[in-house]
């Protein structure tokens, strides 16, 4: 495949993602599905993702603590922080950071609302 001068090919100027992918838009639920405080593990085009519902926010995350792969799921959700139930690290569900060592973090995904359809944009 023959790249350009700035070492991308056409395809990734065009998407303006690495490999030229174009984040898609999935509706992953609605609203009444995830009550303030609730948490709940939905798929987006095949992909795993933990939605959190933060004092009427939502938040997508990867599900998977990087700690020791614990299933956030199974964690608490105490405002905008869900906890592993494995090992206690926590996570902030909007910017994705461990509270407990700043070496670990997770995914976030964008959420948007449109009506009571909740939507999430995915690589």
């Amino acid at each position: 495949m023959r790249r350009g001068p700035e070492g991308y090919t056409r395809n990734e100027r065009v998407g303006d993602t690495p490999g030229g992918k174009v984040p898609r838009v999935v509706k992953i639920a609605t609203t009444g599905e995830v009550a303030p405080g609730q948490k709940k593990l939905v798929e987006a085009d095949g992909c795993e993702l933990l939605l959190c519902n933060a004092f009427g926010d939502y938040y997508a995350i990867s599900p998977i603590c990087p700690h020791e792969e614990g299933p956030l799921q199974d964690g608490s959700l105490v405002g905008e922080v869900v906890t592993c139930p494995v090992h206690g690290y926590d996570f902030n569900v909007r910017t994705g950071e461990c509270q407990f060592d700043s070496d670990f973090r997770v995914a976030t995904y964008p959420v948007k609302a449109e009506g009571t359809d909740l939507y999430v944009e995915v690589p």
